[in-house]
């Protein structure tokens, strides 16, 4: 997970005693939140603490009225002041991360042979890939040395298979 800095607390708004703040949102701040499914962020005594939105308006492009639970009070909400308020995002599109399941039906090229990747066989000690070259399936390990690169967009995967690997 990653910070993403959105808004900054800027000053007591509203009821005094309701604990509402007026923020100013950056220009990282989505466009779609929800302020009744996930909550902003702020760092107080350097731990990560969760601010939920008893009420989220906004006001403008940049701006809008909150009020946070737990900060239900003028002293309470006085804290915030100043302070960034962050999102935690998830870093989604990493994209040396797959399953190898998601080979299946890969075209494989190893040297001079082309094949199909049919089946994998997940163990803990020894994963292996099923390779059909034409004349039946094949296990190959499904070892990261083997692999010299992957194409997910043409579903193709070049391996470098050692000498007598694939010998009888």
């Amino acid at each position: 997970m990653e910070k993403q800095v959105v808004a900054r607390v800027g000053k007591l708004f509203g009821e005094a005693d309701k604990g509402g703040l007026s923020i100013t949102l950056y220009n990282t701040f989505p466009d779609d939140f929800n302020h009744n499914e996930e909550p902003l962020m702020v760092e107080i005594d350097s731990l990560d603490v969760p601010l939920w939105c008893d009420s989220f308006e906004r006001r403008g492009v940049s701006g809008a009225n909150v009020r946070f639970a737990d900060f239900d009070s003028t002293r309470r909400a006085e804290e915030l002041i100043g302070k960034e308020l962050y999102m935690l995002i998830d870093e989604e599109g990493d994209d040396d991360e797959f399953y190898m399941e998601d080979l299946i039906g890969f075209a494989v090229r190893a040297g001079r042979l082309k094949g199909e990747i049919v089946d994998y066989y997940d163990s803990e000690h020894n994963p292996l890939f099923g390779v059909d070259f034409g004349e039946g399936e094949r296990l190959i390990p499904a070892a990261e040395e083997f692999i010299a690169g992957i194409d997910f967009d043409k579903r193709t995967i070049k391996m470098m298979l050692p000498d007598g690997l694939l010998e009888l």
